[in-house]
């Protein structure tokens, strides 16, 4: 088996920290050599390997819908070998998780502990400490959109193998989200004008931990990369948009999590003051917040978002101040024009699907259901000319809805001509399961732990190949902002006259707005 595993691992040419014979002798360390000094105290993690690596870390400290403030200073050393909990939330990514489903199989969701006070927390892996060394940042943001999730949600996650590859430095977090991240209280005013858009604030602060400590932890405050995927990736674009953020990071990467979800000034304002009304406060009343259990204010903001339709829920709002434009829509950031950008999204997304082959006929009937048969022939030739050779499910399984928002956010970064955008498309899928290039598929080639992801992937040869490339790639990115790395073709910048686009498949190529004629049809994300 361990020869089986060292001979696929040789195909994909360098796989550090994914699996090899060598990493079933590393050893793991944990004392004086392995604590760091930060501006709040000493923390003690663990070494795994060549790999110093710190769990569960303050980073800020807040109460209920207040913004967070710096954590408290402590005596001694605080030891940080385990994740901590993860914000509390109902709607959870846990909620797939039925083994009967290649979904939930193949994606092996954790399980966390929760904790509303003692959620911000940060995770760090580094190949060297307050070495003088500075190592380029990448900080990871998680997704699950604006309302569940962690930092520690999916095996992937872990930052071991890209710390040990790249010689960078990894971190993930957690942070505020739902009602707890997202409810707007500005219109009660008093102590509660600031509060707003509280998740993002604090990525903010995370942000801002790294720029005071990651020297600590052999880290370059200079060279900070954020990224994020699905919601992440939508936090990566809000983040963009605030100028609280501005100086804590230097480039930006947006894995299918390119559409826009903001609540206007009025819309934030309203849906807070409904949340009150449901849990049946009058505004002079407000202290009582910190009485109801998490259960009831999810509860009253459920029922709050079902009578506001003009709200899009707890998301974030573009109050002015902390968020100052609905990133991306219909312009780039100004303030965000000289960060490059890595932008894309997979082919099938939530269209991956468990049932039987269709037919032409079967295809054909469904599009013009939906749009009517003349708009159905036209989306059949566009589409054939996107995707010569494909079978007839392809068409109503491959993704225009992520698709067409991350063209449209690289159409509009690139219009600034300021900063470089590159633009992926990953369409690379598994042999042993349904999912195909669905949504998430591309995080463990990104992360270089398709070990840690076998259920995903099948933990194939050229799933290690694909890794190997892609997290060479994506480091290469967090380095000097060109992705360009031997083993792919020439990956030129993105402009919509251009449409350069790299494709990530078995056979990696570069193509030229060659779908851009579907962008023009409107479709479900599912159908």
């Amino acid at each position: 088996m361990a020869a089986a595993l060292a001979a696929a691992v040789s195909c994909g040419g360098s796989q550090a920290g994914q699996a090899s014979s060598s990493a079933e002798l590393r050893t793991i360390v944990s004392d004086a050599s392995t604590t760091a000094t930060t501006v709040y105290g000493r923390v003690q993690g663990y070494r795994d390997g060549d790999v110093y690596t710190f769990k569960g870390i303050p980073y800020a400290k807040a109460e209920r819908f207040m913004p967070p403030q710096a954590p408290d200073p402590f005596d001694g050393v605080k030891v940080c070998r385990t994740y901590g909990p993860k914000t509390p939330q109902t709607s959870t990514s846990l909620a797939w998780r039925d083994d009967r489903s290649d979904y939930g199989f193949g994606f092996q969701f954790n399980l966390e502990p929760v904790d509303e006070a003692q959620c911000l927390v940060l995770n760090v892996w580094t190949k060297g400490l307050a070495d003088g060394k500075k190592r380029p940042v990448f900080v990871w943001i998680h997704g699950g959109g604006f309302a569940s999730g962690s930092g520690n949600d999916l095996p992937c996650y872990e930052g071991r193998a890209l710390a040990e590859k790249g010689d960078i430095v990894v971190v993930n977090l957690n942070h505020r989200l739902n009602i707890l991240g997202f409810l707007d209280l500005r219109g009660l005013g008093g102590k509660y004008a600031e509060s707003v858009n509280l998740g993002m604030q604090d990525l903010v602060k995370a942000l801002a931990w790294i720029r005071d400590n990651i020297e600590a932890f052999g880290g370059d405050p200079g060279c900070v990369t954020i990224a994020g995927q699905s919601g992440g990736g939508g936090k990566v674009n809000t983040l963009m948009a605030m100028p609280s953020a501005m100086g804590l990071f230097h480039r930006a990467i947006a894995q299918s999590g390119s559409w826009i979800l903001h609540n206007s000034d009025a819309d934030g304002k309203a849906l807070g003051l409904q949340v009150v009304e449901e849990l049946g406060l009058k505004p002079s009343q407000a202290d009582k917040l910190a009485d109801f259990t998490y259960e009831e204010l999810a509860a009253a903001g459920h029922r709050a978002t079902v009578k506001l339709q003009s709200s899009k829920g707890f998301c974030p709002t573009v109050d002015g101040k902390y968020v100052i434009d609905p990133s991306f829509d219909p312009e780039a950031p100004e303030i965000s024009r000289n960060i490059p950008m890595l932008i894309g999204s997979n082919k099938n997304e939530f269209t991956y699907d468990n049932s039987p082959v269709l037919t032409q006929e079967e295809v054909m009937g469904r599009l013009e259901r939906q749009m009517g048969k003349d708009k159905a022939a036209a989306f059949r030739k566009a589409f054939d000319a996107a995707y010569p050779g494909h079978t007839p499910q392809e068409m109503v399984y491959t993704d225009l809805f992520l698709r067409k928002a991350a063209v449209k956010m690289a159409d509009v970064k690139s219009a600034q001509k300021a900063a470089d955008v590159y633009m992926y498309f990953f369409t690379w899928k598994p042999s042993g399961n349904n999912l195909g290039a669905c949504h998430g598929m591309e995080l463990p080639f990104v992360f270089n732990n398709i070990a840690l992801q076998r259920e995903m992937t099948g933990g194939t040869a050229d799933a290690y190949r694909l890794s190997d490339l892609m997290s060479s790639a994506w480091i290469s990115f967090i380095k000097t902002g060109n992705p360009n790395v031997s083993g792919l073709p020439a990956w030129e910048p993105y402009t919509a006259e251009n449409g350069n686009t790299m494709v990530f498949d078995k056979e990696c190529k570069v193509v030229h707005n060659h779908d851009r004629a579907l962008m023009e049809f409107d479709l479900p994300r599912r159908f």
